[in-house]
């Protein structure tokens, strides 16, 4: 009987200690299981590049499955209007899903850096490819492509000696021939900016107070729009992106060629400041789960082929400088840029827009 007793408390013993045996592999695999699942986010997410963009090119999303190609990182595209997606990015915080921000115009660049919506990297393709004017001081965005922006005329009314320079925009003989876009217009508040930065505020707000005073009409609409009024006849001279009149030249749109055919490019202030150059860029984002190949992917766009793209098909300048530009901005002829660290067009924009507003520039 003893021995029946015995044989029974040995046979719970070893059937708690098996349950215990059970309990902590199923503990363990299920912590397993969790890092397997981790492990497979972990490899699905190392496969993509979410970006957030303002540019709405054809030959951006070319590029984009080109890097896919080459890379097997999947670019996931949200576009939208440039100051909405900052405001997207503000408001989503570190719960962002993108990865990279590219935007038109170095001044929008810098306001995202100011709201800490982007972060610095280390990058010595990007560093080696992109001048240093062309970037930010703390490697937080990149200039990927240049444009100038340059005074077009009608050559039937204008003599182009007549306008050399912006300022001579501000001349007696140009009132009421003038055609500029809105002070809201980042283009023209950078403009402004690297006035700033070159002349000081006095000198800024003189011009932007003869802009005004010799407008043709009040600013409405884009550069496009100020082209085609030279062609009605509402304006003789326009500030307009060279990169709008490249595409106006290879418009589908007759009429948008004829307009475009019929004007003439001056490149102002050769022999002074130079002619002001922004870009189009990009950072990799503050609340990026994908740094490793957002920066890939900037990278890429940075390129010899990606640069020569920008330029080919789009109009644009390269910033990569060991990349020839296309064969329609080499008819235009070289020219002198302005000699300023694009950040300055950020840390102006504030001011250059207080200017404009004072002087009464719609």
């Amino acid at each position: 009987m003893r021995k029946a007793w015995y044989l029974f408390g040995l046979a719970l013993i070893l059937a708690i200690l098996t349950a215990c045996g059970n309990s902590g592999e199923e503990e363990t695999t299920t912590e397993d299981n969790g890092s397997s699942d981790d492990s497979e986010a972990t490899e699905e997410s190392a496969g993509e590049v979410n970006l957030y963009t303002g540019r709405h090119y054809e030959t951006d999303q070319a590029l984009y499955d080109q890097f896919t190609e080459e890379t097997g990182i999947e670019v996931n595209v949200i576009q939208g209007k440039d100051d909405e997606l900052i405001a997207r990015l503000e408001r989503e915080g570190v719960a962002s899903e993108a990865d990279v921000f590219m935007t038109a115009d170095a001044g929008r660049l810098h306001r995202a850096k100011d709201l800490e919506l982007l972060q610095s990297i280390e990058s010595d393709t990007l560093n080696e490819n992109i001048p240093e004017n062309l970037r930010d001081t703390d490697n937080q965005w990149y200039g990927l492509t240049k444009r100038a922006r340059v005074i077009v005329y009608d050559p039937a009314k204008v003599d182009a000696e007549e306008i050399q320079t912006y300022e001579s925009l501000t001349e007696e003989n140009m009132a009421g021939r003038v055609l500029i876009r809105s002070s809201e217009n980042i283009y023209n508040q950078s403009l402004v900016a690297s006035m700033i930065s070159l002349e000081g505020e006095e000198a800024a707000k003189e011009w932007s107070e003869g802009i005004v005073n010799n407008m043709a009409r009040d600013p409405e609409g884009g550069d496009r729009d100020q082209a085609k009024g030279i062609a009605a006849g509402e304006g003789d001279v326009a500030v307009m992106n060279t990169y709008y009149l490249g595409q106006m030249l290879n418009s589908e749109d007759e009429e948008e060629v004829k307009v475009a055919e019929g004007l003439e490019i001056v490149f102002p202030n050769q022999d002074t400041t130079g002619t002001h150059v922004n870009i189009s860029g990009a950072g990799v984002t503050a609340s990026s789960k994908n740094t490793e190949n957002a920066q890939a992917f900037i990278e890429f766009l940075s390129s010899e082929d990606a640069q020569k793209e920008f330029s080919e098909a789009n109009y644009e300048y390269p910033a990569n400088e060991s990349v020839e530009a296309s064969e329609l901005l080499q008819s235009w002829g070289e020219f002198e840029a302005q000699d300023i660290n694009l950040t300055e067009l950020g840390e102006n924009n504030a001011r250059a827009l207080q200017i404009m507003n004072e002087v009464g520039w719609k």
